[in-house]
């Protein structure tokens, strides 16, 4: 069943959500940039402070961020629909970036894994306070566009930091690159505090583009059914969707937390690639998942704006991605690293549009607006234990196989390939899931 087409934005509407949503973006980037600093100076830091640390040791240290991040996750995504995405998104930045300019003190084991958890407890409120800037600021047929644009950030992030922090570090010092962007956290922290408020309440949004915002989709206080907007936060935990998104998540990010952590390693030690090989081959399914990710954003969103089903079109994209994912078994025994490169761009972009489709959902299921960041967070909560589990056991297994990656990327292709059925059988329609006391028996 389609929907008449959503008209566009009214002549004269001002453009005030594209430069929230640059913002986020930006933040995000840095989020991202401070979490994957680590995995690419670490084996500089092993060399420097002559550590002797086994593949078990270093996913141990990779994986402490998640312990922390994953565990304040769900109060994260409360704590973002409390105060707002304004001060949620300041004290996340603030946190972390203060946590990255103090890394270098750490001289061994311990230090680097309390280091790392740290960091992940202050990271935590980013995603969701994002995700509820997105919701509030953007109509439901240019959510899939923003929200690719939000969660390229970490692609973005990941990316740059290979040339940016190799560079960084041979220019000076890998204590260098943490210094810097610490600082540079803070200033976005500053920036953010300053500029973003809701959309009625925003000086440079005009009445058009609030008009816009709210009569096509937006998630808004005005828009809200009173009886949704009392669920309790306890009781999402009761919709089968909600239950499908924890589980679909964690097996997508169970595959893209090796992009995130053990991919640099992966081509410095299996691929044999040097500094300078790093900061540019070493960038490619990272860029690859960034155009892939906008470009499926825009489509999405295109074919919504002609009365394509949402809930159709949510699926496709992240069924699909999800078995494009699965290509990362054949990295391994690829015959040369540019072969090798090509599959592991063709998961990385995969799964990055199937992202799209995971990080809009909060803000279509959402009972009500009071509900978009808590629902982000509880889905992270869900998929950043993969955070957790995954590095480790990327570890254990090149440990077990003498540091061969093909049983590890089997692994992962077979995960990928659970989260695809999840979103097709166990997710439900992307709308808004009806209040408790009169939920239809699918939803629960």
């Amino acid at each position: 069943m389609t929907t008449a087409p959503v008209v566009k934005a009214p002549p004269g509407a001002s453009r005030t959500r594209y430069l929230i949503l640059a913002l986020a973006f930006v933040g995000l980037s840095l989020n991202y940039l401070d979490r994957a600093n680590l995995s690419v100076a670490l084996p500089f830091i092993e060399d420097d402070l002559a550590l002797d640390l086994s593949n078990a040791e270093k996913g141990l240290i990779l994986g402490a961020f998640f312990w922390a991040y994953d565990g304040m996750m769900l109060a994260a995504g409360w704590f973002a629909d409390k105060v707002g995405s304004r001060k949620a998104f300041t004290f996340a930045a603030v946190w972390w970036s203060v946590i990255t300019a103090l890394t270098p003190l750490a001289r061994g084991f311990w230090s680097l894994f309390l280091f790392r958890f740290a960091l992940g407890a202050g990271e935590a409120p980013a995603y969701p306070s994002a995700t509820k800037a997105s919701s509030r600021w953007f109509p439901k047929h240019e959510r899939a566009f923003s929200t690719a644009v939000i969660d390229s950030g970490s692609r973005v992030g990941t990316v740059i930091a290979l040339p940016v922090v190799t560079a960084l570090i041979a220019l000076v010092s890998w204590h260098f690159s943490f210094v810097v962007l610490g600082v540079v956290g803070l200033l976005w922290a500053a920036a953010w505090y300053w500029y973003y408020r809701d959309p009625m309440e925003h000086k440079h949004a005009n009445a058009e583009e609030r008009e816009y915002i709210a009569t096509h989709g937006a998630r808004l206080d005005e828009n809200d059914d009173q009886d949704a907007a009392e669920v309790r936060w306890r009781d999402l935990f009761r919709y089968r969707t909600v239950r499908g998104m924890m589980l679909g998540f964690f097996c997508l990010n169970f595959v893209i937390y090796f992009f995130l952590t053990w991919f640099p390693s992966y081509l410095k030690d299996a691929r044999g690639l040097d500094l300078a090989e790093l900061g540019t081959l070493g960038t490619l399914p990272g860029i690859t998942a960034i155009v892939g990710a906008w470009i499926a954003g825009l489509v999405a969103d295109r074919v919504i704006r002609r009365g394509a089903d949402v809930t159709r079109v949510r699926k496709t994209v992240m069924v699909g991605g999800l078995l494009g994912g699965a290509a990362i078994v054949f990295a391994a025994p690829a015959s040369s690293v540019y072969v090798a490169l090509l599959f592991l761009a063709i998961s990385y972009a995969s799964l990055a549009i199937a992202a799209t489709g995971i990080w809009s959902l909060p803000g279509d299921v959402a009972p009500s607006s009071r509900h978009v960041a808590s629902i982000g967070g509880i889905q992270n909560f869900a998929s950043n234990i993969a955070g957790i589990i995954s590095p480790f056991l990327f570890g254990l297994l090149l440990d077990l196989n003498d540091g061969s990656y093909g049983p590890s990327f089997a692994v992962a292709a077979g995960v990928a390939v659970v989260g695809a059925l999840t979103y097709a059988f166990v997710v439900g329609k992307a709308e808004p899931l009806p209040a408790l006391a009169t939920r239809r028996p699918q939803d629960a």
